[in-house]
């Protein structure tokens, strides 16, 4: 074997010890690929499957659906009531009765419709008789709730009525003293309002409701 020829050899084997070294080195890297933990992403649709027969508080025992929650996933507006009443119990839906009629209505009045918010409750199921629900039916939904706001990522929140605005904010103080601001809940603004079912039973809530929904949409334009 001549020198050209021996030289060419080593350049060869060389490059070949190479191409050799990097295949081991990706080979290596996948390995290390396959051994990592990628955390799957949370979406409305598999916290609705986790719940889907949930019996964790006595609220299952009489419940007919459970009533997630509905809407735009993406929205920057969440409407959050208290808890589902007969006609969402039997749909499956919040505020489809009457005063869901009127939430639609308010919505409208500010140029906004349902499409464009995310609905739900406090709780999950229907309390009998439409009571207020209980502290320990409160913390059994409550995770389910913030997981719909983490995955949701509102700019504002819109509570309906004493009892919801009373539990996020965790105070006692009426609605009636807690409306006509904003506050904090989870650093999302918070705008808590006289429920529709409330309106509908006194007119007089009109003014102070339409003074709250120009809060609100005065806010929302500024996103």
């Amino acid at each position: 074997m001549n020198q050209n020829t021996s030289n060419d050899f080593l350049q060869v084997l060389g490059l070949f010890k190479e191409h050799i070294e990097d295949i081991l080195s990706q080979e290596g890297n996948i390995l290390v690929e396959e051994n990592v933990s990628i955390p799957i992403e949370e979406t409305l649709d598999k916290v609705k499957k986790e719940i889907n027969n949930c019996q964790k508080c006595k609220l299952s025992h009489n419940r007919t659906n459970i009533v997630f929650g509905v809407g735009n996933e993406k929205a920057k507006l969440l409407i959050i009531g208290e808890a589902p009443g007969y006609d969402e119990d039997i749909k499956g839906e919040p505020f489809v009765g009457k005063a869901g009629q009127l939430l639609t209505r308010m919505l409208i009045a500010i140029n906004m419709k349902r499409s464009d918010v995310y609905i739900t409750n406090v709780v999950k199921c229907r309390p009998p008789n439409n009571r207020n629900p209980l502290n320990e039916e409160i913390s059994t939904c409550e995770p389910y709730l913030l997981k719909q706001l983490n995955i949701i990522k509102p700019k504002i929140i819109l509570t309906l009525g004493n009892f919801a605005a009373q539990t996020l904010l965790h105070t006692s103080t009426g609605i009636t003293k807690l409306r006509g601001k904003f506050y904090f809940y989870h650093d999302i603004k918070l705008l808590p309002i006289f429920h529709p079912a409330a309106v509908l039973r006194n007119s007089n809530l009109r003014k102070p409701v339409w003074e709250d929904l120009q809060l609100l949409r005065d806010e929302y334009q500024k996103l």
